[in-house]
């Protein structure tokens, strides 16, 4: 699997732009949005990861750093996203302390990044919450009748029915 083409794809999806950038030792996938501006480093190991990300970071930064002072706020927000495809798992915890270095940007350190599971699985604090509610069949009549306890049923039975949103309204302020 390509993983930079996979950030990328899950990056655009996110709503970022993205970019190629190739003036470092190793293609650097650049994206941005309204608040966020960062870069994807793909390392052939972790061994390589660990030895590497520092320069690579520098390079990236060196370049864009006339772009990053004229970021304003946004250049609070830059990450550096620094995945490897092989897993070793002695390595693990040493290229996720990476994520504890809060030097010249926030840092998202993975290995073993091997699908696109994977890939945006090590994204998702770059990319929106998604929740998939689960809706069970349920009354929401007699859910919203419990809710609004404290509304009388006169209010209560003209919401739910055919009143109008102003007679509703109404009501409440009218209310004894």
């Amino acid at each position: 699997m390509d993983i930079a083409t996979q950030a990328e794809i899950v990056l655009r999806e996110a709503g970022y732009d993205t970019w190629a950038w190739t003036g470092a030792s190793t293609e650097v996938t650049c994206f941005e949005n309204t608040a966020i501006i960062g870069f994807v480093h793909v390392f052939r190991s972790p061994d390589e990861l660990l030895e590497r990300w520092e320069a690579a970071q520098q390079v990236v930064l060196s370049r864009h750093s006339a772009a990053l002072r004229s970021a304003g706020a946004k250049a609070w927000n830059v990450y550096s996203v620094l995945l490897a495809e092989e897993p070793t798992p002695s390595l693990q915890r040493a290229v996720e302390r990476i994520e504890e270095n809060f030097a010249l940007t926030r840092k998202i350190a993975r290995a073993g990044v091997r699908t696109p599971d994977d890939v945006e699985r090590a994204l998702l604090p770059l990319t929106a919450v998604k929740a998939q509610p689960i809706l069970s069949a349920t009354d929401f009549q007699v859910r919203l009748r419990v809710r609004l306890k404290d509304v009388s049923e006169d209010v209560l039975r003209a919401f739910l029915g055919d009143n109008s949103a102003e007679d509703v309204a109404r009501m409440l302020v009218e209310k004894p």
